[in-house]
C-alpha cells in the first residue's frame, strides 16, 4: 500500500481529532459558592456541589415529529459573574422551513449553591413537536439503585429508588420534584414547573443518565403549539444540610492504570457489520479488511427486498476476508414463519452462503413500540426462532433486536425462548451528538450488559454492529443525512468515525464488552458511513477525499489490535477514572498486552501499576501519527514505532496506546 502523496498538506487538528472542521461546542465554567456548572449551548452540564456531580445536565430542548432535536439559535447571550454567584440570559429560536418557536432564558446561581433555570416562550407559527421544554438529567454513577423522594403534582410524596437495572418503561411518573442524597448529610432537591414531568431510564439508549422531561408520553404526540401561544417553565436546584464528610474535590492528577492477573474470561471475538448497499464496495477493500482480521462479519439481509446476489456477495466477502458470516435475517410477517425462514434458507443455499450463525428479526420490530404497546399483531418471537432453527439446522440461532437495547428491553428474549445467543446494537447519538455525551455513553454499557443478563439468563451475549452513526431509526424517518459533516444527532454518517475520537470510542467499547463477558462484539463496517477503510461517498470526508491511495481510518488500527486479542486470556486492567482513560488487557504469546485510550480532548498523564520490573514497549496512535495511520496497516503491530514505556505516559487528545512485552 503506497504512502500518500508527499505534497498533501497535513490536515487541520479538528479533522485529525473529529473528522470535521466544525469546532467543539464552547463550554464556560461558572461557580456560585460550592456550586460549579458548565454552560454549553444554552444549557447546563455537570452541576456539581462540593465536587460531587448532582445533575448531569439541564436543557430546554425542542424536538421535531421524528424526535430529531433542533439546534437552537442563541442570541443576546449575557453572562454576569460576581464573587458569589452568576446570572445568564439569552434569547433562543428553534426553526425550520415550516415553523418557528422563540424563547427567553435566565439561569442563576447563588452563594448557597442554589441553581435556577427559567424559560418563557411563544410559538410564532403553528409548531408541531414531540417535546418542547425542559429535560433534567441525573447521573447514573452513585445513583443507580439509590433512594429518591418524589413529590407529585398533587403534593403527594413517594419514596422509591433510581432503577438499578435498566427500566424498560418510565420508572417515575407525575413529578414535581426529586430529592436524593449526593453527599452524606446533604439533600439535593430538584423542582420542575410548567407541567407534569416524568422520568425515563436513558441508559436504554446508552445515555449515562436518568432523564426527567416535561409532558408525559401518555399524551398524544406529535402535538401542535398554536401560533401565538406562550409557555412558561422552570427548573430549580437547592441543597438542604451540610456535608458530614470530606467532599469530592480533588486535584486533577495522573490517571492510574493497573495491570493485574487473569480474570478467568476471554477477550470477545471482533466483528464488522456489513450492509447490502455496501457489500460490493467492501469486496473492493477486502485485502485491507483481511489485514484487520475480524473473526465475524455480521451481514444484514432483509428477506422482503434483498436478493440472492446480496447473499453471493456476502459469501465472497467472508471468503476473501477469512471471517465467519453471521446472517442478520429480517423476516416478513405476511406469511407463516416456517415458510418465510425456509425461503431464506433456500436462497442462502442457492447463493452458496452457509452462515456460521443466524440472528432472526420479525420485520415489524424494526419500528420501536412503547412498553405498554400496542404491539404488532404477528406470531410471537419464539415462533420465528423455531422456524429459523428448522430452516437452518445445526446453525446457532440468535435473537433479540436488529436495532437497539431499548427495543430488546421492551420485548425481552433470551434462553427461555430457545436461543443460542441474544443480540442487539447501540447508538450513542439518538439524543445528543455532543463529544462528551458520546464518550459518556460508554458508562451505560455495563448497566445494559447486566440488565440483559438478568432477563436473558446465561445464554451467550453478542452486541453489534454498533457505531457512533445511526444505523437505523426505529423512532421515525430514516437516519438523517449529514451533508455539512457536523455533529448531528440521529445522523447516519458521523464525522468522528474518521478521527482519533472514533478510535478511542471503539477501544472503550471493546473494553466494556470484555468486562461484561460478551461472546462477541461487532463495531463499525468495512466501508461506508461506519467504515474503517475509506471509499468515496456522497458526503464530505476531509483529508481522505484528497488522498490517492492508502486510506485507513484510525479506528482500523484499534479494531485490528482488538481482533488479534480475540479469544486470548483476559487480564485485569483497571483505570482510576474510566471516564477519562479506558483500558483492556490480555496475554499474548510473549506476555501481557495492554491497550489504553484517552477519552478526552485534553492530554492525560497516566501512571502505571503492575508493570514493575517488566521490559515493556509502547506504541501510540495520536495526532502526530495520524497521517502515517492512513497509509500503514501495521502501525500498531509488533515492532512498529515502539519505544520504552516511561514511568508516566502522556497521551494527547483521544490518543491510543498499545503496551506490550519486549521481544
Amino acid at each position: 500500500m503506497p504512502p500518500p502523496p508527499q505534497s498533501m498538506p497535513p490536515p487541520p487538528r479538528g479533522v485529525i481529532l473529529y473528522g470535521t472542521e466544525e469546532p467543539p461546542s464552547e463550554c464556560r465554567v461558572l461557580t456560585a459558592g460550592p456550586l460549579r456548572v458548565e454552560l454549553q449551548n444554552g444549557g447546563i452540564r455537570q452541576a456539581s456541589y462540593h465536587g460531587i456531580e448532582v445533575l448531569r445536565g439541564v436543557s430546554f430542548l425542542i424536538r421535531d415529529p421524528n424526535w430529531a432535536t433542533y439546534g437552537p439559535e442563541i442570541t443576546n447571550l449575557k453572562v454576569e459573574e460576581s464573587g458569589d454567584g452568576f446570572r445568564v440570559t439569552y434569547d433562543g429560536q428553534c426553526a425550520d422551513a415550516d415553523q418557528r418557536f422563540r424563547y427567553r432564558a435566565e439561569i442563576t446561581g447563588a452563594a448557597d449553591g442554589a441553581l435556577s433555570f427559567a424559560v418563557t416562550g411563544q410559538a410564532e407559527t403553528d409548531f408541531e413537536t414531540n417535546r418542547l421544554g425542559f429535560v433534567v438529567l441525573h447521573p447514573i454513577a452513585g445513583l443507580a439503585g439509590e433512594p429518591v423522594q418524589v413529590v407529585h403534582t398533587d403534593g403527594g410524596i413517594e419514596n422509591t429508588r433510581f432503577p438499578r437495572h435498566v427500566s424498560p418503561d418510565q420508572p417515575i411518573y407525575d413529578i414535581r420534584s426529586l430529592t436524593h442524597e449526593p453527599l452524606p448529610g446533604v439533600k439535593a432537591v430538584c423542582t420542575m414547573e410548567g407541567d407534569a414531568f416524568e422520568m425515563e431510564d436513558q441508559r436504554n439508549w446508552t445515555d449515562a443518565s436518568y432523564k426527567t422531561y416535561i409532558r408525559p408520553l401518555s399524551r398524544p404526540r406529535p402535538y401542535t403549539v398554536p401560533a401565538g401561544e406562550g409557555i412558561g417553565q422552570a427548573v430549580s436546584l437547592r441543597f438542604d444540610g451540610t456535608p458530614s464528610s470530606p467532599t469530592g474535590e480533588t486535584a486533577d492528577g495522573p490517571v492510574q492504570v493497573t495491570l493485574g492477573g487473569p480474570t478467568g474470561g476471554r477477550m470477545p471475538r471482533i466483528g464488522l457489520g456489513v450492509s447490502a448497499d455496501q457489500v460490493d464496495a467492501a469486496l473492493d477493500a477486502s485485502g485491507a479488511i483481511a489485514g484487520l482480521g475480524p473473526q465475524i462479519l455480521v451481514c444484514a439481509y432483509d428477506a422482503r427486498s434483498d436478493g440472492e446476489e446480496v447473499l453471493r456477495s456476502y459469501r465472497a466477502l467472508a471468503e476473501a476476508v477469512g471471517a465467519e458470516a453471521v446472517l442478520e435475517l429480517i423476516l416478513p410477517t405476511d406469511v407463516r414463519p416456517d415458510d418465510a425462514a425456509a425461503v431464506a434458507a433456500k436462497a442462502c443455499a442457492s447463493a452458496g452462503l452457509y452462515p456460521a450463525a443466524v440472528s432472526v428479526f420479525p420485520a415489524p420490530y424494526l419500528t420501536s413500540y412503547q412498553p405498554e404497546g400496542p404491539w404488532p399483531d404477528v406470531p410471537p418471537f419464539a415462533a420465528y426462532y423455531a422456524a429459523a432453527r428448522a430452516a437452518f439446522p445445526d446453525v446457532p440461532i440468535g435473537g433479540g433486536m436488529f436495532c437497539y437495547f431499548t427495543e430488546l428491553n421492551r420485548a425481552r428474549s433470551g434462553k427461555s425462548d430457545g436461543l443460542d445467543y441474544v443480540t442487539h446494537t447501540t447508538c450513542p447519538i439518538v439524543h445528543d451528538a455532543d463529544d462528551r455525551a458520546v464518550m459518556e455513553s460508554l458508562e451505560a454499557l455495563q448497566p445494559i450488559i447486566e440488565s440483559t443478563k438478568a432477563f436473558a439468563g446465561d445464554v451467550p451475549y453478542r452486541i453489534g454492529p454498533s457505531a457512533i452513526g445511526m444505523r437505523q431509526n426505529p423512532y421515525g424517518a430514516a437516519p438523517l443525512e449529514n451533508p455539512g459533516n457536523v455533529r448531528l444527532a440521529m445522523a447516519r454518517a458521523d464525522p468522528r468515525q474518521r478521527g482519533l475520537f472514533g478510535a478511542a470510542w471503539n477501544l472503550g467499547y471493546v473494553a466494556e464488552a470484555a468486562r461484561g463477558g460478551l461472546d462477541a462484539v461487532a463495531l463499525s463496517a468495512p466501508v461506508g458511513p461506519f467504515g474503517v477503510v475509506y471509499r468515496k461517498m456522497d458526503f464530505t470526508q476531509p483529508y481522505y477525499d484528497g488522498l490517492e491511495e492508502a486510506r485507513l481510518f484510525p479506528v482500523y488500527h484499534v479494531l485490528a489490535g482488538m481482533a488479534r486479542g480475540a479469544g486470548r486470556e483476559m487480564l485485569e486492567a483497571t483505570s482510576s477514572d474510566r471516564s477519562r482513560v479506558q483500558c483492556a488487557a490480555w496475554r499474548n504469546d510473549r506476555g501481557p498486552e495492554l491497550w489504553l485510550a484517552n477519552l478526552t480532548a485534553e492530554p492525560r498523564v497516566i501512571a502505571f501499576g503492575g508493570l514493575e520490573n517488566k521490559p515493556v514497549l509502547v506504541q501510540t496512535l495520536d495526532a502526530a501519527r495520524f497521517a502515517a495511520a492512513a497509509s500503514n496497516p501495521a502501525l500498531l503491530q509488533d515492532g512498529a514505532g515502539a519505544a520504552e514505556l516511561p514511568a508516566e505516559l502522556t497521551l494527547d487528545a483521544y490518543a491510543v496506546a498499545r503496551i506490550s512485552s519486549a521481544p
